[in-house]
């Protein structure tokens, strides 16, 4: 038990930890003073001077300033001189004509975009009476530029991140090669900006777009240093690299030595970002896989629970998963969460919420049809299988075919623990309500009386229900557990997957009756092990190329039923056999 806790504690450390390096507070921005300052010097008629200010707009990252560059590069930034003769500078991007033809321009600020007010009303002088300031044709493509430099120096991490990458991305952004370079020297900044940073100017000088390094050699060194970096992004490039190096021989502009010189560098590099791409995507599909295997074991541990306390086979289970799902939409609905009103506190209240309302629909089913069951797994599967369409149907007649459940904003973004290899905070979030669910129910089974009574009602029923054990209330009690733990598992499916009516019957509930089957009925480390590796074989399998057959979910489904079928001929009991009395029960 201490096991499991001492695990928790350590994701729990690194979710922490992650958050605090990838959510640090922003950098506060340059005030509207500031930068109206700035724009003043867009009506002066030296182009230099001009060039140097656009370039100190870019580089404040305030994202309105996105919106005026484009009106400024259209020629809808003006300035309206006031009575002195002083600089205004304002935005007009559509006119008005009155009944004499008079053209009038309603005027915005530059930077908020709203009206221009003069004497509390919008102004809207003479369009004669504003002063063309648009950008001359030296400027226009500076000014195209200075639209993706501003996210280059955003207060955002993310909105940097995109910005950075953007660069080197068709069609190349070489202009921001000297702010990179300065990113990259400054040890200040983030250690993943400063790599982006490396990454895209290589893939631009790889991309033949940096002048005065756009020769063949020049450009298969960026893709050894690309190699170094182990990009991805460059090994998608390659082919057409190779391609543009063939033309080049048949044209004559290289040698055939040259070129197989050439060739060999870009080989050793293709492999190199092979291999990583491979041991990528591996550890993604382990990842995936593990916290694939999370759900499902929340899935199983009632299932292991009931079918061995009650021998009932419960196929409305999946669609107690379902309601854990809907309770968790419902309170996102009363806390009001949004992406544009985001209140993270929503998921935490639905946790037990979700537990809560399940366990109670689950004492509903077992008072109505299981209990009349027990021991009768043919009846009891035909039973609750109506139950569950029947459930299935109420839902979908109550909210249609899909609804959306928007993930707290801690949920966003993960934790690169190696290059490229990231562990999102929502799996690493699931993986940790996991576990802590299987420890609860250790606790509840193995700390407590109640789990002691359900311990003796399993091994032998008569002779507990003869020493005094209410045999009925362990029932109810045994099956609300399972069915809130099923709850559970939709509260938490909901920060990763999809939410629909059939979601449990179509996606779980058969794979967690083989995580049950597996690893033995009743065993809570059968249930741990056999829905973890059930998991991680699921995702395994399914990416696995035979030439250009792809195994995808469908077969993988099939690969992976062929192969417990053939374990169960080998270990009926499963991995941990049932032992002592219950073991002889069975």
């Amino acid at each position: 038990m201490n096991q499991f806790y001492s695990v928790l504690s350590f994701l729990l450390f690194i979710f922490v930890l992650s958050k605090g390096a990838f959510g640090q507070a922003s950098e506060q921005k340059i005030d509207d003073t500031e930068l109206n300052s700035l724009l003043m010097t867009l009506a002066v008629d030296d182009d230099d001077l001009k060039a140097e200010t656009i370039t100190s707009l870019a580089k404040s990252g305030d994202p309105n300033l996105e919106k005026f560059f484009e009106l400024y590069r259209q020629g809808s930034v003006y300035n309206w001189p006031d009575q002195d003769g002083g600089v205004r500078i304002v935005v007009n991007d559509e006119t008005e004509m009155d009944d004499d033809f008079n053209e009038f321009a309603p005027l915005f600020e530059p930077i908020s975009g709203k009206p221009f007010l003069v004497d509390g009303k919008q102004a809207k002088p003479d369009l004669l009476d504003l002063e063309d300031i648009s950008p001359g044709r030296s400027l226009r493509n500076l000014v195209n530029s200075a639209k993706f430099l501003l996210r280059i120096f955003s207060k955002d991490e993310e909105v940097r991140s995109s910005g950075i990458k953007k660069c080197g991305d068709p069609p190349y952004l070489s202009d921001a090669v000297p702010f990179l370079e300065e990113m990259i020297n400054d040890e200040s900044i983030n250690p993943k900006i400063r790599w982006l940073s490396r990454e895209s100017i290589s893939l631009i000088q790889f991309s033949g777009q940096l002048e005065g390094k756009d020769s063949f050699n020049d450009r298969v060194s960026a893709l050894k240093t690309l190699g170094e970096l182990k990009s991805l992004r460059a090994k998608a490039r390659i082919k057409d690299f190779q391609i543009k190096l063939d033309q080049a021989l048949e044209d004559q502009k290289i040698s055939a030595s040259a070129k197989k010189k050439l060739d060999a560098e870009i080989s050793k590099v293709d492999r190199s970002l092979e291999s990583h791409k491979d041991t990528v995507e591996m550890s993604g599909n382990l990842f995936r896989g593990i916290s694939y295997g999370s759900v499902l074991i929340l899935m199983a541990l009632g299932l292991a629970i009931t079918f061995g306390l009650m021998g009932v086979i419960n196929m409305a289970h999946g669609e107690l998963m379902m309601i854990g799902a809907y309770v968790t939409y419902e309170v996102q609905n009363i806390y009001g969460h949004s992406p544009d009103n985001p209140v993270d506190s929503y998921y935490f209240a639905a946790l037990p919420i979700a537990f809560i309302v399940s366990a109670l629909v689950g004492i509903l089913i077992e008072g109505l049809v299981v209990r009349h069951l027990y021991n009768r797994p043919l009846e009891s599967l035909l039973a609750t299988w109506g139950v569950g369409l029947l459930l299935i149907q109420l839902i979908r007649i109550r909210y249609g075919d899909n609804i959306g459940v928007n993930s707290p904003t801690w949920a966003r973004g993960g934790y690169e623990v190696a290059q490229d290899i990231i562990l999102p905070y929502a799996r690493l979030y699931l993986i940790g309500l996991c576990m802590a669910a299987v420890g609860f129910v250790y606790f509840i089974l193995r700390r407590t009386r109640q789990g002691m009574l359900i311990r003796a009602t399993m091994q032998n029923r008569d002779m507990a229900r003869s020493l005094g054990v209410r045999t009925r209330n362990v029932d109810r009690f045994t099956f609300a557990l399972g069915s809130g733990i099923a709850g559970v598992a939709g509260y938490g499916w909901t920060i990763i997957g999809g939410v629909t009516p059939d979601m449990g019957q179509t996606n779980f509930i058969v794979d967690s009756f083989l995580v049950v089957v597996t690893g033995g009925v009743g065993e809570l480390a059968g249930v741990l092990f056999s829905g973890l590796g059930i998991g991680v074989l699921s995702k395994v399998i399914e990416p696995i190329e035979f030439g250009d057959f792809v195994v995808g979910p469908v077969w993988g489904k099939v690969t992976l039923l062929v192969l417990i079928v053939a374990f169960i001929q080998f270990r009926p009991s499963g991995l941990f056999a049932p032992k002592g009395r219950l073991a002889d029960k069975k």
